[in-house]
C-alpha cells in the first residue's frame, strides 16, 4: 500500500547558530537541514505546526514536497531521517531531512499491520507480534505506507516467519528467518503438592502465638 497522498511543507533558508535556533522556537518555527545524494546541505526551518502534525505516526515514509520562496529549497522532495525533541514537552527541536534521488533505491523500515483474529486465539491461544517493521529497499516514491498481514489462517503454536510474507516484487532487507508473530498456547502452571502443603503451612502459623519460654515469668 504506498502513500500517494502528495504533501506540501512551507519551508525556508535560515541562518545557522544556536541563537537563531532559540530565536525560532520562540516564534514557533522548528529549525531543520536538508541533506542528499544530490543536494547540498540546506539550513531551513518549517512550522512548528507542521512539524508537530507530521512527525507524528504514520508519516515516517512519507515523501514531503517543500514550498518556499527561495529556488534552492522550493520543490525539494524529502523524507524526515531523523527527530529531536524536547525531553519534556516532547515537541520537536530540530528536523532532519533526506533527499532522495528518486531514481534510486532506498532502504527503509515498513509498518507490519497485523489484520483479523487467529484461529489459535479462538481456540485458547494468546497472538504475539514479535515484530512489527521490516526493513525493504525500494524507490523513493513507491514507499508503502504499511504491509498488512492476514493472521486469522494461524493455529495453536504457528509461527510466521519474515519468509513468509507475500510482498510482491518489494525486496525485503530483513533477514527472513527472522520471527514476526506467533500464536501460544496458554499453559497453566503446576502447583507440586508439597509446594501446596508448605504454603498452608505458613499461612496457618503465627509467630505472636508462641509461648514464652519457662522460667521467664517471674512472680511479682
Amino acid at each position: 500500500m504506498t502513500n500517494k497522498e502528495k504533501i506540501e511543507i512551507n519551508a525556508s533558508l535560515r541562518t545557522p547558530g544556536k541563537g537563531n535556533c532559540r530565536k525560532l522556537r520562540s516564534e514557533k518555527n522548528i529549525p531543520a537541514v536538508l541533506y542528499g545524494p544530490k543536494t547540498e546541505p540546506l539550513n531551513i526551518y518549517i512550522e512548528e505546526r507542521d512539524a508537530v502534525k507530521y512527525t507524528k505516526h504514520g508519516y515516517e515514509n512519507t515523501i514531503f514536497t517543500l514550498k518556499s520562496d527561495d529556488k534552492a529549497v522550493n520543490g525539494k522532495q524529502v523524507l524526515k531521517k531523523s527527530l529531536s525533541v524536547h525531553p519534556v514537552s516532547r515537541k520537536p527541536l530540530h528536523i532532519d531531512f533526506y533527499v532522495p534521488d528518486m531514481t534510486q533505491t532506498v532502504y527503509v523500515n515498513v509498518e507490519l499491520a497485523f489484520t483479523g483474529k487467529s484461529q489459535g486465539e479462538k481456540d485458547g491461544g494468546v497472538f504475539n507480534a514479535i515484530r512489527r517493521e521490516i526493513e525493504i529497499e525500494c524507490l523513493p516514491a513507491e514507499i508503502p505506507e504499511k504491509f498488512e498481514v492476514d493472521i486469522t489462517g494461524m493455529n495453536l503454536n504457528d509461527t510466521l516467519h519474515v519468509s513468509d510474507l507475500s510482498l510482491g516484487d518489494v525486496k525485503i532487507i530483513t533477514a527472513p528467518e527472522l520471527t514476526i508473530c506467533s500464536v501460544a498456547e496458554v499453559k497453566e502452571e503446576e502447583v507440586k503438592p508439597e509446594d501446596a502443603e508448605a504454603a498452608a503451612a505458613a499461612a496457618l502459623a503465627d509467630p505472636k502465638a508462641e509461648a514464652a519460654p519457662a522460667g521467664d515469668k517471674k512472680d511479682g
